[in-house]
């Protein structure tokens, strides 16, 4: 048996809630990044013992579409797979769906599904600090039962995930951070661009059709050169206050 996971984690927040469950899996994880553009997902050998676990965020309740195209290339040959799903504390709402029937459509046996909760990327007071102490025994709790699943060899049943088909009409318009006056050229946020949006060439220049708002420029800048607009952070975190104020817990759909 394998143990192999496929995330997208722009900011980091994603991979550290896939990390709690594989480590309870195997000291020996094979990771195929999906935020990486010059990667080969066809490459990847799968076969029915295999157990892989698939993570990306909620953007506005729906699979980001740039991980969805590059993991629609990865052949499941049934192997056994957990989706998993990270949100910023608000909803996640048809992700997880949208998640299985990708899976599903690659020829994945989907065994287990889990929805956990990371720092909001944008408006960090959101679920700050989170996946936390708490959510780490959850989610080691729920990887540990989801390893006795696949061990009892009951894998067949259906799970039964919230979510609506059709889903939920994709967000637009999304916020496109911007370099500042601190921003040196280095290039780091061009090479590291999950949709190559940003110019090798002149890293100050920001192609706004390619942009998916994944934060990870910001968040990986040396320099904290590249900003958001304060004035429409502040009026999305207004709207988002009620909903996200209320600590959401990790789910498991077994």
């Amino acid at each position: 048996m394998k143990y192999i996971q496929f995330i997208f984690s722009p900011t980091g927040g994603t991979k550290k809630a896939a990390d709690l469950i594989t480590s309870e899996w195997s000291l020996s994880i094979v990771t195929a990044d999906l935020s990486d553009p010059a990667c080969s997902f066809t490459k990847y050998e799968l076969c029915a013992d295999d157990l892989v676990l698939i993570a990306v965020p909620s953007f506005g309740g729906r699979i980001p579409d740039l991980a969805a195209k590059r993991l629609s290339k990865v052949r499941g040959n049934a192997a056994k797979c957990v989706l998993l799903c990270v949100y910023g504390n608000r909803a996640y709402e048809d992700t997880l769906v949208e998640m299985a029937d990708i899976a599903s459509d690659c020829g994945f046996t989907v065994i287990a599904a889990v929805s956990a909760i990371a720092e909001h990327s944008i408006m960090h007071q959101y679920a700050s600090g989170r996946p936390d102490a708490e959510d780490s025994r959850q989610l080691k709790a729920f990887a540990r039962q989801i390893l006795q699943k696949v061990h009892s060899g009951e894998t067949g049943n259906e799970l039964k995930l919230p979510g609506n088909r059709p889903y939920k009409k994709a967000g637009g318009g999304g916020l496109i951070p911007k370099a500042s006056a601190s921003c040196t050229s280095c290039g780091l946020c061009a090479r590291q661009c999950p949709a190559q949006a940003i110019a090798l060439a002149n890293p100050k220049l920001t192609d706004s059709k390619k942009c998916i708002s994944c934060m990870r420029c910001v968040e990986n800048c040396p320099h904290s050169a590249r900003k958001n607009n304060r004035a429409m952070v502040a009026a999305a975190s207004q709207v988002l206050k009620k909903a996200c104020s209320i600590r959401k817990e990790c789910e498991l759909f077994l």
